[in-house]
């Protein structure tokens, strides 16, 4: 707990000195703990939640690492709601970049693992509360979703329970 809390700290470091640092720490944690599936998911939400800039490349090379799967599904959410739910200010940038990024992989999801992808929109299903230069984004989201076709029954019921 207290070296996890520690890369934490130092993953949100804003010190423009702190990326050496941040790479040795991160690549010296997961080298150690890389048999502990459980602490590695951790180790992916550290980094999808942080705050620093650049969270949506970030999560991008996190679903590309080699010990990353999206069939996996413990890991898949460290990553997906470490950004969509603790990394708030990532997931609601202007331009709606974070919301794409979340249909996209629920599109993906709901091929082979519906629950999982119904149980992902919960980010996007309260579009209606944001402002509309939010709000709008969100709720193209969801339609990029609907629009993906061949849904399964549980993606497509939170859809369009939520678009209506």
């Amino acid at each position: 707990t207290d070296v996890a809390a520690s890369v934490r700290a130092i993953e949100n470091c804003l010190h423009p000195d702190a990326q050496p640092l941040r790479e040795t720490v991160l690549a010296q944690f997961f080298e150690r703990w890389s048999a502990e599936a459980l602490v590695i998911d951790q180790w992916f939400s550290i980094q999808a939640s942080s705050a620093r800039p650049g969270a949506i490349e970030r999560v991008e090379a996190l679903m590309q690492h080699s010990a990353f799967s999206m069939t996996t599904p413990n890991r898949m959410r460290s990553v997906l709601s470490g950004f969509a739910m603790m990394n708030i200010g990532a997931f609601h940038q202007a331009g709606g970049a974070g919301y794409r990024l979340l249909a996209e992989t629920v599109i993906a999801l709901n091929g082979f693992n519906p629950q999982m992808a119904a149980r992902m929109l919960g980010p996007l299903t309260g579009w209606r509360k944001f402002d509309p230069k939010y709000g709008d984004a969100m709720q193209a989201a969801l339609q990029m979703i609907l629009d993906s076709g061949d849904l399964s029954p549980d993606v497509f019921e939170v859809v369009t329970k939520t678009l209506a």
